[in-house]
């Protein structure tokens, strides 16, 4: 058996590994590449092949893991794509809307360079098209959590709960090679315990291998409660200011999640009564993903749908879907709390509020999730005195806040949990999917707690598994 890392090693996106096992090829996850240092990545061919690809298992719908399906299909793959249903669901949305985005940002280089008569770093057209999603879509297969999938002579794979957002899985791979059977755990991306809306993650009691996201893998995450405590008092101190503040949120899990805290704390009056927006049409469509797939919630949700209080929706809540919409929010005169995509402000509606927003003193910017190196983001999280957005440099004046506790990612603490209902040790446990201060740090705590032997893969490092 060979498994190379094709992305997410030493770094949080870009995840996608590749498997061989007797004459099977698979991959896990297809995701792009989103840290600045590493975009050319997306652009580059193949080095596996796709046309001799068998099949691809998708631990969950973010972007870095699945959005570089369409460019794998458009270079030969025909093979099946397995995922739970809500992923399915989820992917159809989030492929539609990368594909809209990567044309609207071509075009849109493209007149910019025109004007500014220049060449960026990157070819001035789209990654893939809504023509390449087209062909995408039908190859998706879904399955329900546990289920069996037969992929081949001896081999058998299931998805597990992941607790990361709807639909994500860890995956389960075993194989029967030389009359001898072996099980290999990716653990996808690990969520939190005891978080709203979606069920706590899976554990495993027994693992040959074991591939395993290290994205906190250093750090702790501020109690949740404290969290919410927060999210209150910068919403009311902002509003009392006259300012907005402007969420770069992820439109799976993190909006919802949002909307959920959002509707309790404007329920309990611990926040102004004002109008929030979630100015993400994608978002939008991904909250009515959730409302279908119900049976993915927890206990929690559903004791709130049972007492009438509706999870995701709250008087005051503004689903924003024309462009013209969401140019008029930056119109408006009041303070306003404003959702918009993309998490990483990489791309989307948010770099169009932040323009409105950053040099206002009485404004706020507040993330609430991962923001990787590279990403306009993780700059403005740093607080530099300026950052460029849509080709100009603009003061950062506004407030900047930063509340981890809403991640969807476990934290250290967490990781460690999740290892510690592993019976024995695993032949090799691999760290990818985290920055490498954070895979190193995580690799030599459990090398110095557990004593196991850890990897943390190099970028299309291969290696044999015995």
């Amino acid at each position: 058996m060979k498994l190379q890392f094709l992305g997410a090693t030493r770094q949080v996106t870009g995840s996608r590994y590749y498997l061989q096992s007797g004459g099977t090829r698979l991959l896990v996850d297809c995701g792009m590449f989103q840290e600045r240092d590493f975009l050319d990545r997306n652009w580059e061919p193949s080095v596996i092949g796709p046309g001799r690809i068998d099949a691809v298992l998708l631990t969950h719908a973010h972007v870095d893991h699945c959005g570089l399906l369409p460019k794998l299909v458009g270079e030969g793959f025909r093979g099946k794509i397995f995922a739970t249903p809500a992923t399915a669901d989820l992917v159809d949305i989030v492929l539609r809307d990368a594909a809209k985005i990567q044309e609207e940002d071509a075009a849109f280089k493209q007149k910019r360079h025109r004007k500014e008569g220049r060449r960026g770093r990157h070819p001035v057209k789209p990654l893939f098209t809504e023509h390449e999603v087209e062909r995408t879509l039908p190859l998706l297969r879904p399955v329900a959590y546990g289920q069996p999938i037969e992929l081949g002579e001896g081999l058998t794979a299931s998805l597990h709960d992941a607790g990361h957002i709807l639909g994500s899985a860890m995956l389960e791979l075993t194989i029967q090679e030389n009359g001898q059977p072996r099980r290999i755990v990716f653990s996808g991306d690990v969520g939190q315990w005891d978080k709203p809306i979606i069920r706590d993650p899976e554990v495993f009691t027994a693992a040959d291998y074991v591939v395993m996201e290290s994205t906190y893998g250093t750090r702790v995450h501020e109690d949740f409660g404290n969290v919410e405590t927060r999210l209150a008092q910068i919403i009311s101190e902002t509003v009392a200011g006259g300012g907005n503040v402007v969420i770069p949120t992820f439109a799976i899990e993190r909006a919802q999640e949002l909307i959920y805290h959002l509707g309790s704390l404007l329920g309990q009056g611990r926040i102004p009564d004002v109008p929030v927006y979630l100015d993400s049409p994608m978002a939008s469509a991904v909250t009515g993903v959730f409302q279908r797939h119900r049976e993915c919630f927890d206990e929690e949700a559903w004791q709130r749908i049972a007492d009438g209080d509706g999870p995701l929706h709250f008087p005051g809540l503004r689903m924003v879907q024309s462009t013209e919409d969401s140019k008029a929010i930056n119109r408006l005169d009041t303070p306003a709390v404003i959702m918009a995509t993309s998490g990483m402000c990489t791309a989307g509606r948010i770099k169009h509020h932040l323009t409105h927003n950053v040099t206002r003193p009485e404004s706020t910017l507040l993330f609430v999730g991962y923001q990787a190196k590279g990403t306009l983001g993780r700059q403005i999280l740093e607080r530099p005195p300026e950052v460029r957005i849509h080709g100009r440099l603009w003061p950062v004046r506004a407030r900047v806040e930063h509340l981890d506790g809403f991640s969807g990612h476990a934290d250290c603490p967490g990781l460690m949990h999740w290892l510690s209902f592993l019976k024995e040790p695993p032949r090799k446990l691999f760290l990818t999917h985290g920055e490498e201060e954070s895979s190193l740090g995580l690799s030599k705590k459990i090398r110095e707690e557990k004593g196991w032997e850890t990897v943390v893969p190099q970028y299309q490092q291969t290696v044999e598994l015995e």
